[in-house]
């Protein structure tokens, strides 16, 4: 079988090393028994080992040479390989409303998106593994006080647990990424609701990370008063409990 082209508008690098494949699969046994989505999958080096676990998976890939390769390598495949766009997708359907794992080889020019995507289906995925990029792997994770610490820190870590994994070097893609690679988790936390209107804090977070190096008196200026116990710190000073009470105080006013 003649091997898939990558595609750069796609942000398509093919994993090569299959020990890696392997680890990164097993990311998925943190939460056990339930179906995975891997999204993708490309020439199925993750695909092969996730098909060894005893779960269902499906796959969603928007490449159609790698859809036809999948296709032809696993022909019983054929009813969980999904032709699509995986930001278009509504996840509630994919395994009928049962939660699910999500999991792959994100590329890298949608990454971001696919983990707000996660954030609106957050009932449904109470895990997500996978590699992405080294610098947004370390936001995700990244704790206040520190450069890494910014909007998607926050809003992914009201809901979710964020493990840095393992670093992963560009020599072992084809073609290589000018950039090094990183294997993250994320568990959902024990939080169901927020004491505060959700949108709002979004956009206080938004707003204050727009404008990082201003304290938020300044950032937020109209919004809070300027002698808000936290006006005179900046955003990457606050922890996500801050941000919460933050919004509470903004609510009530």
């Amino acid at each position: 079988m003649p091997l898939v082209k990558a595609k750069k508008h796609l942000g398509q690098h093919f994993l090569r090393d299959l020990s890696i494949a392997q680890r990164i699969a097993d990311t998925v046994d943190a939460c056990p028994d339930l179906p995975v989505l891997e999204v993708g999958p490309g020439m199925g080096v993750m695909t092969q080992y996730l098909r060894q676990k005893p779960r269902p998976l499906k796959v969603v890939e928007l490449d159609d040479e790698s859809v036809d390769y999948l296709r032809q390598q696993w022909p019983d495949m054929e009813d969980n390989i999904i032709a699509d766009d995986f930001l278009k997708m509504h996840l509630e359907h994919t395994f009928d409303g049962q939660p699910f794992i999500l999991t792959g080889n994100y590329p890298y020019n949608i990454s971001s998106q696919i983990f707000f995507k996660m954030l609106d289906y957050k009932e449904l995925i109470p895990c997500c593994t996978g590699m992405i990029q080294k610098e947004v792997a370390e936001r995700l994770a990244g704790q206040p006080g520190t450069k890494a610490f910014g909007i998607l820190s926050v809003l992914v870590q009201l809901w979710y647990d964020v493990e840095y994994l393992f670093t992963v070097p560009p020599g072992v893609f084809s073609p290589p990424p000018k950039v090094q690679s990183a294997v993250i988790r994320m568990t959902r936390n024990k939080r169901t609701a927020l004491p505060c209107p959700y949108d709002l804090l979004r956009r206080l977070v938004k707003q204050s990370f727009q404008q990082r190096r201003k304290m938020l008196r300044g950032s937020l200026r109209g919004i809070i008063p300027a002698d808000h116990p936290f006006g005179t710190l900046r955003p990457e000073q606050l922890s996500v409990e801050q941000f919460i009470r933050l919004a509470c105080d903004v609510a009530v006013r």
